[in-house]
């Protein structure tokens, strides 16, 4: 799977980076990186990180390819 995080929503609550720390870390206090392409023993972690994220910022799958259109 893969995902993309919309950085301009983004307001660094750090949810993510809890529930799927192998994927996303915070750099700096509200910098956050992540690995777009998701580990599949990951995929249902960032599954719950996309859910938590208070902004929606997280885009998974099948939205990544709608958000490039």
């Amino acid at each position: 799977m893969q995902i993309v995080v919309d950085l301009t929503r983004c307001q660094g609550y750090a949810q993510c980076v809890f529930l799927a720390p192998e994927v996303f870390e915070l750099h700096g206090e509200e910098g956050l990186l992540y690995a777009p392409d998701v580990p599949d023993d990951q995929v249902e972690r960032v599954r719950r990180a996309a859910a938590a994220c208070p902004v929606q910022a997280i885009l998974l799958g099948r939205e990544v390819s709608a958000g490039a259109q």
